[in-house]
């Protein structure tokens, strides 16, 4: 016996202006939200679309009027609890304005962003916000201007680009979290991030290529050039990329002939791997090593001791950057400007005194 439903055609404009008694042409103004009718007219048309539960053709729509009432947007790495946050702000603002949010992950790397990037002007979104694997490598997105496309960065910014971007106050968030560490005592400090780096080890502050992980550096190293260490990026470590990684990578700073007394985590993914590293050595925080991780999450309140954080709001962040966005698409007269949410230092007790 044949399934009728599998055989079913799809219900048309025309079918909808059928059923309504009213022309096509008019079906189709109420259906796509231009043009002007009565309200009763209108009613009279939603009321046979929602009795033929008709479906709209999004492409169809998108061709006749130049909208596809989509956003792409390209996060570093959906399983980090940053990025998660981020996309519940930008499809929360979406939402509000009307649009649909098409999300891809990058993995940090810059070919699946391209990739992705490519995938999503194919898929007609009216505007992209992209979170950059690498600031040093941007052809794609200079592609994406050259094509008209609204373009908001989040949480990096490229400025040879001229484009909106979203981020944190990471440099001085960065300042109040070593500072805080040195006026508990703490003289030997590390910092560790999961940004890819040759041999796993540190490189020139100039060539970190996430403007983020250098501008949190170059907070880091500034507070303790001014407290006077003779090497203040002797203790930073990048190439925590996962659990192995990060043990290797807190196992040789704890080799150091004057290893660390305190480590500044550069997000809550590695902040979560140093906590179960220093777990596994059989170290206690904060009376063996004190910490401190970016980003609230929830993993740090249930931690004996909690964790120290650095709050980011980072929904309000996403918010912001997808209210932007939209009002670019709604093509608002705005000036290129680099926002950036403050942070807060939020203490704990996973930071001892010395």
């Amino acid at each position: 016996m044949e399934d009728p439903v599998a055989h079913k055609r799809s219900v048309t404009v025309a079918d909808v202006a059928k059923a309504a008694r009213v022309s096509k042409a008019t079906a189709a103004r109420v259906l796509g939200g231009y043009g002007v009718v009565s309200g009763k007219i209108k009613d009279q048309v939603m009321a046979a679309a929602a009795a033929l539960e008709y479906r709209p053709n999004e492409l169809a729509r998108s061709m006749s009027t130049g909208r596809s009432g989509i956003i792409g947007v390209v996060v570093g790495d959906i399983e980090n609890a940053f990025f998660s946050l981020a996309v519940r702000g930008i499809t929360d603002a979406a939402r509000v304005a009307g649009f649909n949010v098409i999300i891809s992950n990058s993995g940090e790397k810059l070919e699946a962003e391209k990739s992705a990037v490519d995938l999503l002007i194919g898929k007609r979104v009216d505007g992209l916000i992209v979170t950059p694997a690498r600031c040093d490598s941007i052809d794609h997105l200079r592609h994406v201007r050259r094509a008209g496309m609204p373009l908001v960065l989040f949480d990096r910014t490229i400025p040879e680009l001229n484009v909106d971007s979203v981020t944190g106050d990471d440099r001085e968030a960065a300042i109040a979290a070593t500072r805080f560490m040195v006026g508990e005592g703490h003289r030997r400090l590390a910092y560790v991030s999961a940004m890819d780096a040759e041999g796993n080890g540190f490189i020139d502050i100039g060539g970190i290529s996430n403007s983020a992980v250098r501008e949190r550096v170059e907070g880091f190293v500034s507070v303790l050039t001014e407290a006077g260490s003779p090497n203040p990026v002797h203790y930073v470590r990048l190439g925590a990329t996962d659990q192995p990684q990060t043990d290797a990578v807190i196992k040789r700073l704890l080799a150091d002939p004057s290893p660390p007394t305190a480590i500044l985590a550069s997000d809550s993914l590695v902040g979560l791997r140093v906590f179960k590293s220093l777990q596994s050595l059989g170290l206690s925080i904060p009376d063996d090593v004190s910490m401190i991780s970016f980003l609230d999450a929830d993993w740090t309140t249930v931690t004996v001791p909690p964790i120290t954080i650095v709050d980011q709001h980072v929904y309000e962040m996403g918010k912001l950057a997808g209210e932007r966005l939209v009002a670019r698409i709604e093509q608002s007269p705005l000036a290129v400007e680099r926002l950036r949410v403050r942070t807060r230092l939020v203490t704990r007790g996973s930071v001892a005194k010395r």
